[in-house]
Parts: structure tokens; sequence; C-alpha cells
């Protein structure tokens, strides 16, 4: 009785470690920053457009955190975030967002690195506005209406982490 009660124990922790493995995320942070010229264009826009309470994240891109909020964090590059958000150009045009009242998920190492490195700032029921130099964003390419080399403006609400 003893062999078969220690038999279920072992297969029992076999599966549990599988599945645990299963769920492990592949995705690896990069260590990527902006260049100096594009840092110092983004001070440029903030302070040109008033911008005095940005905080600046090692990587070269500026953040404003609104709210913290108080839910789940964001675990790693694998987790899901469902989010409202706009996305504008630094001369107030509005390139991308999400549908007036509706959320959009998506998982956080399928964006652009500023929001790799921004959206965990905060906790579901957070608020942050991220400024991002173009290498952190869409870069030197055109990309669906945004020029090459655009500082990116995002104003993000993380609704649920999963």
């Amino acid at each position: 009785m003893k062999n078969i009660i220690l038999a279920l124990f072992v297969l029992s922790f076999v599966f549990t470690s599988c599945s645990k493995e299963d769920k492990k995320c592949d995705l690896v942070e990069t260590n990527n920053t902006a260049p100096a010229n594009e840092t110092a264009n983004v001070e440029t826009y903030l302070s040109g457009a008033g911008i005095t309470d940005a905080q600046k994240h090692p990587s070269g891109f500026y953040y404003k955190i609104t709210q913290t909020g108080t839910g789940k964090p964001v675990v790693n590059l694998c987790s899901n975030i469902t989010i409202k958000y706009v996305g504008k150009l630094t001369n107030g045009n509005i390139f991308d967002q999400s549908p007036s009242g509706e959320t959009r998920t998506f998982k956080l190492g399928g964006l652009i690195l500023g929001w790799q490195k921004g959206v965990p700032l905060i906790s579901s029921g957070g608020k942050i506005t991220l400024y991002i130099p173009p290498s952190l964003g869409y870069g030197s390419a055109p990309n669906q209406g945004i020029p090459a080399n655009s500082i990116l403006v995002f104003d993000i609400e993380l609704i649920n982490v999963t």
C-alpha cells in the first residue's frame, strides 16, 4: 500500500512540474536603449510642450504615471494585457486607439519595446503616458501612417493582466 501511495505522489509531482514547465515564458527581455540624440529629441519635445513631470527610464523613453494601479502586476513578456489606449504623434494627430469604450488584449512581448518596458511600471487599474523615441517604437520605417523616426506618445490604461 505504501508503494502505491509513493507511486501516486511521484506521478503527481511529475505531472505538476510538467504543467508548470508548459507555462514558462520563452520571450527574453532586451536591454536595448535609445541613442542619446533620440532621447534629446524627446526631451526637447517635452520641454516645448511644457511637460516637466515626466520621468526618464534607463532605456531612454520618458513616462508619467497618473495612477499606479492596485491590481495584478505584469509578470513577464508573456503576460496578456487588456488595455484602453490612444497613440499620438507629437503634433497631436492620433494614429491608433482602442475603440471607444472597448478594450484590446495583447501579449506584451508582441508590442514595441517602449511598451514592453513601460507598461510593467504600473499594475492593473493603472494609467501611464509613454513618450517613446523611434528606436523603442517603430524606428526608421514608416508604419501605418506613422512617419519614419517619429516620437510616439501613448496614453495607456491597464485594465487587466493574465
